[in-house]
């Protein structure tokens, strides 16, 4: 939000700085008037406008999170008065205070303001005598000199001179013909959405003094130019200043008008000057297009601290444990980021590297997700695995042989068969087959899990367990792994997965495949 207000600010700060320097001196009111109002949207838009191509969809994760198993009756953690983020419970948050608040106060101020002006307006209507000639309403302001138009209707102050009258009537009636209350409606609303911008009231009271000149010029034609002089040199009223109104009577413009008026009419090659808009607005464009490329580039220069090689297998020296718990970390709270393993089979080494998610990955590279302790959020990894007899293990950085020979590991993002219970097969769809092997693999949890190995071990409250699997080519479970509270709950996790029936396999393009998984297991022990 901080760099899109900058930017518009910054757009519109360089457009009227060509407006004062080559624009505003001009006779064309007209082409000045569509200036000001092009840029000013202009400004608001163009931030939003990027060639760039179409953002490739991120791809599902390797590993499959199979929904949490709860065996027994788990009770909600409270602490404090509030009710563990894990439960079903919703919890009240305390206000904080925000620049976002701030900003969204300031816009309601400024909306009060504007039904305020609106009302104001309503009431002179409403209290003073009206005319109406055809689409046209005349006001008569009673005691008040004052003489200014808002739409189609015009004001006047009954003591405004009889001969002076009708000047400021046909001034008044090229405000209402030309929609200038458009104009300045449509800053009143910018105002509201952008009130702390200065220039937005700069915009618009240069457009407030171009409808003077509009209507001084064209008012001007019908009748004496020396009298229309005379008649703007002696007027010293006060007048109703609301800034959505066209004030014929504001002191601080009789001079700026007399000038121009007097002002001989701008040649025709002046109005090249205006073609200054095409390199402008191209220029913003390309910055606002190659802004993204930009920050990609420059976060690229500080990404290279994230990287290091290792031989396999090799351990880290202190200063590539410094730089992994820094890469790791960076991952783990950047999810614009996902990182590389690029394995050279040939010198056995493994570079790891940092890059943004939007960044091409190259070919022959696959997607896992990389796990931590309980509780840490997992990242996204592209490795360029061969098809072999081999994987590599992250945390170690070493080549395993698999159990299971010829075993190959297909991203859930791609394998066009999952694994199933052969009691799920039969069902009609996929989303149902789904749901039956979910509902099989908790049943098989909660009837064979033995949570009476945690009060054993001297465990209460509640017990997380963290398992990940593999269902190889023939069904059956491979490299169950787990993570809990204590080596008991590990083992008996480990026990109860590895029992699992065995299953009809994943297939890829005809061919049994590996499917890695994740599960969680949770249960309360009671004191």
């Amino acid at each position: 939000m901080l760099h899109y207000i900058l930017q518009t600010v910054a757009f519109q700060l360089f457009f009227l700085i060509i407006y004062d320097l080559f624009l505003k001196k001009e006779t064309f009111f007209n082409w000045n008037r569509f200036y000001l109002l092009t840029t000013a949207i202009a400004s608001i838009i163009l931030p939003f406008i990027k060639f760039e191509s179409i953002r490739t969809m991120v791809p599902e994760q390797f590993v499959i999170r199979l929904p949490e198993v709860i065996i027994g009756e788990v009770k909600p953690i409270v602490a404090n008065g509030q009710i563990d983020i894990q439960s079903e419970a919703i919890t009240n948050s305390n206000f904080i205070w925000s620049w976002d608040l701030m900003l969204y106060a300031g816009m309601v101020l400024a909306g009060l303001v504007f039904i305020y002006k609106i009302i104001k307006i309503s009431a002179l209507i409403q209290k003073n005598p009206k005319q109406w000639n055809g689409n046209l309403v005349i006001v008569n302001l009673l005691k008040s000199n004052a003489a200014f138009s808002f739409f189609n209707y015009i004001f006047l102050g009954e003591w405004i001179k009889e001969g002076e009258r009708e000047t400021v009537l046909k001034h008044e009636l090229v405000h209402v013909s030309q929609k200038h209350s458009v104009d300045l409606l449509l800053f009143e609303l910018l105002r509201i959405l952008f009130w702390f911008n200065p220039l937005i009231y700069m915009y618009q009271n240069r457009l407030m003094a171009l409808h003077e000149y509009i209507a001084d010029s064209k008012a001007m034609r019908q009748g004496d130019k020396k009298q229309y002089y005379e008649k703007l040199l002696s007027q010293v009223f006060d007048t109703e200043h609301i800034s959505f109104t066209n004030t014929f009577f504001n002191q601080s413009l009789i001079k700026k008008r007399i000038v121009m008026l007097s002002r001989s009419k701008s040649r025709r090659i002046h109005l090249l000057k205006y073609a200054l808009l095409i390199p402008m607005v191209f220029g913003m464009l390309m910055y606002t297009s190659c802004q993204k490329e930009a920050e990609i580039e420059n976060s690229e220069l500080s990404l290279e601290q994230f990287s290091y090689t290792l031989k396999m297998p090799g351990k880290m020296t202190d200063e590539q444990k410094k730089i992994h718990n820094d890469y790791e970390s960076f991952l783990r709270n950047n999810s614009d980021y996902v990182a590389w393993a690029e394995i050279d089979y040939e010198k056995d080494e493994v570079r790891y590297s940092v890059h943004n998610k939007n960044e091409k990955v190259p070919e022959g590279f696959i997607e896992l997700q990389v796990g931590g302790a309980i509780g840490e959020r997992a990242y996204p990894m592209f490795i360029n695995l061969k098809e072999t007899s081999q994987t590599i293990d992250v945390s170690s950085n070493k080549f395993v042989a698999n159990d299971y020979e010829g075993a190959i590991e297909v991203p859930f993002s791609v394998i066009e068969k999952a694994p199933t219970f052969s009691e799920c097969e039969s069902l009609p769809t996929m989303d149902e087959i789904r749901d039956c092997t979910r509902n099989t693999l908790s049943d098989f949890v909660n009837k064979n899990f033995n949570t009476k190995i945690a009060k054993e071990a001297g465990l209460i409250g509640r017990q997380r367990i963290s398992v990940v699997f593999k269902i190889g080519k023939d069904g059956k479970i491979y490299d169950v792994k787990s993570r809990a509270p204590h080596p008991l709950l590990e083992a008996e996790a480990i026990r109860v997965i590895s029992a699992l029936p065995q299953m009809i396999p994943g297939k890829q393009k005809g061919k049994n495949v590996v499917v890695p998984y994740s599960l969680p297991i949770l249960f309360e022990v009671s004191e």
